[in-house]
């Protein structure tokens, strides 16, 4: 994908999910099935792992370089990052740590579609200062899946959320 795709995929699939959230009744919301997450803590699980995306790509690039080194291989295609990424999760993959979503209630459901939504505008926008070579060449850290250009955590992002919404509507 081109930097204008991941860029509309973003927003198109952020959007979507906000949407099917935001049509969510106070029960819905916050019911868990078999111990599962709530859709609130659905919600804040993609704040927590698409915030820092956001945050570290303003980084100047040479800090990411020195923090995560140089790419040293070429982009994996979207498909492939995503076949990666189902197999970790049927191996046992699962949140850690701060992706781990805490309690979340009804009231702050706009707080929180907002705040999603705005970091996804930030992150596309951001993609801006990037060259397609850029989105090629440097790195950073994914919890399951290692060190993955920029372009291919823009794919997990995109995908992610496409995960998630998957699973709020088999609720």
């Amino acid at each position: 994908m081109t930097k204008a795709e991941l860029q509309q995929q973003l927003r198109v699939h952020y959007s979507a999910f906000n949407e099917s959230i935001n049509a969510l009744d106070e029960v819905t919301f916050t019911l868990s099935k078999n111990e599962k997450w709530t859709a609130g803590q659905h919600l804040d699980h993609l704040i927590r792992s698409t915030e820092p995306v956001m945050v570290v790509m303003k980084l100047p690039t040479l800090l990411i370089r020195l923090l995560f080194g140089k790419a040293n291989r070429p982009s994996q295609p979207y498909e492939t990052l995503v076949t990666s990424y189902l197999k970790k999760l049927a191996a046992g993959g699962k949140a850690t740590g701060r992706y781990i979503p805490g309690q979340v209630v009804f009231s702050d459901l706009t707080l929180l579609t907002t705040r999603l939504d705005t970091t996804i505008h930030k992150l596309a926008e951001q993609l801006n200062k990037f060259t397609e070579e850029d989105l090629d060449k440097f790195v950073l850290p994914h919890p399951i899946l290692g060190k993955l250009t920029y372009r291919e955590m823009i794919y997990f992002t995109i995908y992610h959320v496409q995960h998630h919404h998957k699973l709020l509507k088999s609720k």
